[in-house]
């Protein structure tokens, strides 16, 4: 295959709200670039993206699929990378970990449900990650759709500032096309003919009204980008070029200032052509996106990296999977430079050099072997021996660290044991290799019982990995029931001083540090500096300053296990005032051992609480089981936060609820409105629990609850 010149390739992903449609829409656009003959569709459990067994049937997106594909636009060939990430809240690491290494982002949205909760959390991770977007409201020939509903929800919702590029021929049920406001022309797509083919005609003159004044929104959107074509609006509006519009826009998106939109209905095969010709014009090259910036592991400074192939290799390994023919698939973006089949790379995490035997790129879960992926691209290897999501790959010569992926906490905890004693070592196998795919998945051992204990983001994630173990790695789980993942904080200040001496024939051990243990300060980030905040005011040498570390590196550790009930404390800041040493029996163990004794003992008496995860609710119902949901939320300890009238006169109430009183909920809500109301929730906080509630949860735990 000839070089792929970069102006002409797309690293894109469909990101939204479950159910808007992002694995139909990714299917059609394999279906019209050819690269499938059969149209998949994920309600019969046949959609090409939704390749693992557990997605076609339950027809949702657990895993988010990479493929390649190719479209003609403007006469030129353009690849497009396209990833289609889930949408459900519980795989929110696989939107954040595609996000990270993705140069644009198509938003879709459902024409009738509108923005809902995880486009919002979908959209704000977009934001994180400097990800430009284009917006696709989908369905919109579904009843209650409305389009202009749906850019109005954008600006309020999501603070965005839509551009719309089209005007709807019909909605509902007689959609048939639409008017494209850039050559003010109407695009009428043929029923019968799988949307294939369609029509460039006229404007109908019932819409001509309609279409111009929105023609006009959209050139004065551009010229804020361009003063030449607010120049011409005045002087001449005839006279300015579908080139010159569309070249404001794109510099626009690519600054992130304005989102273009358009509509179409994917499943009814209308709108999808238009979509990858403005994918193709509006969305950024890898060479468009500004260089990636790394640190120098040698020398600290920071580091650049273009997108060509003549600068020092640089990739970020973002997602692995296990494939059953060929092993370990690491996918990973490359930067700069090349990686080529055959050749070593250097890992800066582990600072060992990997043999990447093999190169491929993805169509789904199938592979097409190549020579190398080059500056730009996204590829998938084998052959590594040691590698994690979020590991850099470079030039052993020029090394680099690219900054890594950053994953929520997980919530929600079970204990697993294999149905029979021979499938242990099966377990732990599976257990480890679905652990290294999934960041937010998470397995240990509980100390006192001795059980594997599992941990995701969800109950559904959960279900999944279970199910996965029982298919995959053929191992049948008995499973205990689910547990939710406290953590503890102090909410005073303690001053202390701990003594740490112990006398032995030889060498005693002697440690003596004078200690202010209490929360941390309010501007203090915990995700950017770590949970413990460590200050040293020690003067005149009265602990030497080899010893500090240790100190603090004593106060790190303890915090993993709480006095309460042995749950993780989040953040802590200690000031370490002053203390004493002896000039033979002093040594950094001794002082680390001082220090967490110091933390037991400070934070049995800095006022420990328990802090739960709280989850942040959003239903939609009927008006007429409003009451009941109401009412049902206040039981679960739930504090309703909004009511909003949604179309068609369902209601959305929005609530913060206790995560460990939602067990379950998505039936109880099924019985309590005979199945018409739908819920979807996801982690926000974690908040201090009542004595009443702590006591119940200890004495569960531990049986004691002598400090509640």
């Amino acid at each position: 295959m000839a070089k792929q010149d970069l102006h002409l390739t797309r690293n894109i992903g469909i990101m939204a709200h479950i159910d808007a449609g992002k694995t139909t829409t990714s299917e059609r656009i394999l279906y019209y670039t050819g690269k499938t003959h059969k149209l998949g569709e994920v309600h019969d459990g046949a959609a090409t993206m939704d390749w693992m067994a557990q997605e076609q049937e339950r027809g949702i997106t657990i895993t988010s699929a990479a493929t390649t594909c190719y479209w003609q636009y403007k006469d030129k060939q353009y690849k497009i990378n396209l990833i289609d990430t889930p949408g459900h809240v519980d795989f929110t690491a696989e939107v954040e970990r595609s996000l990270r290494v993705l140069d644009g982002a198509v938003a879709t949205y459902c024409a009738v449900g509108g923005v809902q909760p995880q486009s919002e959390t979908v959209w704000r991770q977009a934001d994180k990650y400097n990800v430009p977007r284009l917006g696709y409201v989908n369905k919109m020939d579904r009843s209650g759709a409305n389009y202009f509903d749906v850019l109005q929800q954008m600006r309020d919702v999501l603070g965005a500032n839509p551009v719309s590029l089209v005007v709807p021929i019909g909605q509902e049920e007689t959609f048939k096309g639409i008017v494209d406001l850039l050559k003010m022309k109407a695009i009428i797509w043929h029923d019968e003919a799988q949307g294939s083919e369609f029509e460039i005609a006229e404007i109908p003159a019932d819409l001509k009204e309609e279409a111009q004044e929105w023609r006009d929104k959209l050139v004065e959107a551009a010229a804020e980008f361009d003063e030449s074509i607010m120049e011409k609006f005045f002087d001449d509006p005839n006279s300015i070029t579908v080139e010159e519009l569309m070249a404001a826009i794109r510099k626009g998106t690519l600054a992130m200032e304005c989102t273009p939109v358009l509509c179409g209905s994917s499943f009814k095969n209308k709108g999808v052509q238009t979509l990858l010709d403005y994918v193709c014009a509006f969305l950024p090259s890898p060479q468009d996106t500004p260089a990636i910036v790394g640190e120098n592991p040698n020398t600290g400074e920071e580091e650049d990296r273009k997108p060509s192939d003549s600068e020092p290799t640089s990739a970020l390994a973002f997602k692995i999977a296990t494939d059953p023919y060929v092993g370990r698939l690491v996918f990973f973006r490359v930067y700069s430079g090349k990686v080529e089949a055959g050749s070593y790379v250097y890992n800066t995490r582990s600072g060992k050099k990997e043999r990447v035997s093999r190169l491929f790129q993805m169509n789904s879960n199938k592979q097409q072997p190549m020579e190398s992926i080059d500056a730009g691209d996204i590829g998938a290897g084998v052959g590594f021996k040691d590698i994690r999501t979020g590991d850099t790959l470079c030039d052993e010569e020029h090394p680099i660290i690219l900054e890594s992926i950053a994953f929520p906490d997980t919530v929600i905890s079970i204990a697993v044991e294999p149905k029979s004693q021979a499938d242990i070592a099966k377990l732990d196998n599976g257990l480890a290799k679905l652990a290294e795919e999934d960041p937010t998945f998470t397995v240990r051992t509980d100390e006192q019982s001795g059980q594997t204990v599992i941990s995701g983001m969800g109950e559904l994630h959960l279900d999944i990995i279970i199910d996965r173990l029982r298919r995959e790695f053929k191992v049948e789980c008995n499973q205990g029931k689910p547990q939710v993942n406290y953590k503890e904080a102090i909410t005073k200040e303690v001053n202390l001083r701990e003594v740490y001496k112990k006398q032995s024939g030889g060498r005693g051990k002697f440690a003596d540090i004078i200690v202010n243990v209490g929360p941390v300060d309010a501007d203090w980030d915990i995700k950017e500096k770590g949970g413990l905040q460590f200050v040293n005011e020690v003067k005149g040498g009265n602990v030497p300053k080899e010893f500090i570390p240790a100190v603090q590196k004593g106060f790190e550790d303890s915090m993993k296990n709480g006095v309460l009930g042995g749950y993780p404390v989040d953040s802590l800041k200690v000031t370490l005032l002053d203390g004493s040493f002896h000039p033979v029996d002093s040594d950094q163990l001794s002082f680390e051992l001082a220090a967490r004794s110091a933390y037991k003992n400070a934070c049995v008496k800095a006022g420990p609480v328990l802090m739960e995860p709280v989850m942040k609710l959003e239903v939609v119902t009927p008006e007429e089981n409003m009451g009941d949901v109401i009412g049902d939320l206040n039981k679960r300890r739930g504090q309703v936060e909004g009511m909003d009238e949604a179309r068609s006169g369902a209601r959305i109430v929005r609530a913060m609820v206790p995560l460990a009183e939602m067990f379950g909920y998505v039936t109880s809500l099924r019985t309590i409105t005979s199945g018409r109301a739908t819920s979807s929730m996801e982690y926000d906080h974690h908040s201090a629990v009542s004595s009443s509630i702590a006591k119940a949860v200890l004495e569960e735990v531990k049986g004691r609850v002598d400090l509640v």
